[in-house]
């Protein structure tokens, strides 16, 4: 994009078209993860705020670019992905408790898989968008799983069944929001629902054939987690007690209670997966219900802009980041709470780990600049 190019475009804008409301909620939900992620441990306290000024900085310079532009580019992003993805099984790869899912390069450590969320989904909304006409076909929805399962494989190997499932789902959304055949949509909920009655089948049986060792653990501990209460469910059953302590306003920020589940160290993974934990020992139910309504309404924002968008390409990044964000921090929340099986998701903006904060702040500023050039009603 030529440089007089960029110039008209920025005084396309109009300041009242800019998503305040939106920037406002991710900084409101950021701030609460710097808070939070320092009461585990101050050391990833500074990273967590360098890694949301960076993101910031790098949200509000995408709000201001040519989505359009950006996404014209979704050849590269695919083949990055699968790059990123392929450097897990070389010596760079870092193994944490069994998984190999970060790279270590001079100075940073990162997670590919994280940023595969949105790479995917710049791919394949404007790949999608591309060939528009031909969404309702079945082999063209058969073209888009195979273009996700090299991806898929890579992530799964690595081992990480939960990116493998989130990045299914916003595929299958992404789909629906662009037309695909209702017929498709009952066949494949009608093919789900049983596959997954299959697999928990498969984890109450004697020998499982379906499920590795460690996911069937998972699985029965979240079914019977008294049976689990010092191995598998150790941990949820702690972050459950230590939620509950908080009661209706918490026990404190940094809070050094002899009584703290969390200080204690009864919670591993704090910081991380099981931050949610944090918030309610320490912010109650209220400083929870916050979390959660801040999650839900920047997902809701994301589809209003999606409803916005001038074309099918910003409705359908919109709409992924949307999902992205709801969905994975549902999941995050449900498995802090004993609500579903154990899984390895951080909560979006909230959990330390700066691959995943930077790549939400980056999908952001894609939002924003779709509501920049959206649909005017004046």
């Amino acid at each position: 994009m030529r440089t007089e190019n960029i110039i008209e475009k920025l005084k396309s804008y109009r300041i009242l078209d800019y998503d305040f409301k939106l920037v406002i909620l991710v900084i409101a939900l950021s701030t609460v993860g710097v808070m939070v992620v320092g009461s585990t441990d101050a050391g990833d306290q500074n990273k967590q705020i360098a890694g949301v000024v960076l993101g910031v900085f790098l949200m509000v310079f995408i709000s201001l670019l040519d989505y359009s532009f950006i996404a014209r580019f979704y050849p590269v992003y695919y083949i990055l992905n699968i790059f990123l993805l392929s450097l897990i099984f070389t010596p760079l790869a870092k193994s944490v408790k069994g998984a190999t899912r970060w790279v270590r390069l001079p100075g940073i450590t990162f997670q590919p898989s994280e940023a595969s969320k949105m790479l995917l989904i710049l791919f394949f909304a404007q790949f999608i968008m591309k060939y528009k006409d031909k969404v309702k076909k079945l082999y063209f929805v058969f073209i888009c799983f195979g273009l996700m399962a090299p991806p898929l494989l890579m992530i799964v190997l690595q081992p990480d069944l939960s990116t493998t499932i989130m990045l299914t789902i916003i595929l299958s959304v992404i789909l629906f929001v662009a037309g695909i055949n209702w017929k498709l949509v009952a066949t494949v909920l009608i093919v789900t629902i049983p596959t997954a009655l299959i697999v928990i089948l498969d984890a109450l049986s004697d020998k499982t054939i379906i499920l590795r060792e460690y996911q069937q653990r998972r699985i029965l501990a979240w079914i019977h987690p008294e049976e689990y209460a010092t191995s598998d469910a150790f941990q949820t059953l702690n972050s459950i007690m230590a939620i509950g302590s908080g009661q209706l306003l918490g026990k404190g920020y940094n809070t050094n209670e002899i009584s703290s589940v969390l200080s204690a160290g009864f919670v591993s993974e704090s910081q991380t997966d099981f931050i949610f934990t944090v918030v309610g020992e320490e912010f109650g139910f209220i400083g929870s219900c916050i979390v959660v309504g801040l999650i839900l309404l920047i997902a809701l924002e994301c589809y209003v802009v999606a409803g916005k968008a001038k074309d099918m390409t910003g409705m359908l990044i919109a709409t992924g980041m949307g999902t992205w964000i709801g969905f994975q921090g549902f999941v995050n929340i449900g498995v802090v709470t004993g609500v579903l099986p154990n899984t390895g998701l951080p909560l979006p903006f909230v959990s330390s780990g700066i691959t995943s904060l930077v790549s939400c702040f980056a999908g952001m500023g894609l939002v924003l600049n779709i509501r920049l050039q959206g649909k005017k009603y004046y």
